[in-house]
């Protein structure tokens, strides 16, 4: 469903690769969050004009790939239910544990209701540590209750 944005993000991951460059440094240059860009640019997020101009320019894009870059995407870009890269599966096995946690404990803290994944800020960062570097990742998302009808 998505496999021409797809096709354009080995694109843009071959560029950033060959220039050496950082996400947080595309980021600052197409004015978005590290996150969020890495997100557009592999194509789980549609870009405004101006921005997909910028990457155009940025990615020496034709016009139908900047045209691609504001399309709204087919959202999801694993190529199974179960992930099986290790990676993205700790994300998974996070869920599996913690999901039923976290779902309680927002619902106890807010209700009932969701968090959202639009209205959603997401930071990475490293975190030194004397036993190993850490991975810390902070969501916020904004809580939004079930409407009563």
């Amino acid at each position: 469903m998505n496999d021409a944005k797809t096709t354009l993000g080995h694109k843009i991951l071959a560029a950033k690769k060959q220039k050496k460059w950082t996400w947080p440094e595309i980021a600052a240059k197409l004015e978005h969050s590290p996150v969020w860009t890495c997100a557009a640019c592999l194509g789980q997020m549609s870009m405004t004009e101006a921005t997909a101009k910028k990457a155009g320019k940025l990615f020496k894009l034709t016009d139908d790939e900047v045209e691609l870059l504001r399309e709204p995407p087919y959202r999801g870009s694993l190529p199974t239910a179960v992930p099986t890269d290790p990676l993205i599966y700790r994300f998974y096995e996070l869920i599996q544990v913690y999901g039923t946690t976290w779902k309680e404990l927002i619902q106890e803290e807010f209700g009932d209701g969701i968090m959202s994944a639009i209205e959603l800020d997401m930071t990475l960062e490293r975190q030194a540590d004397q036993k190993g570097d850490r991975v810390r990742l902070t969501m916020t998302g904004k809580f939004l209750p079930y409407k009563r009808y």
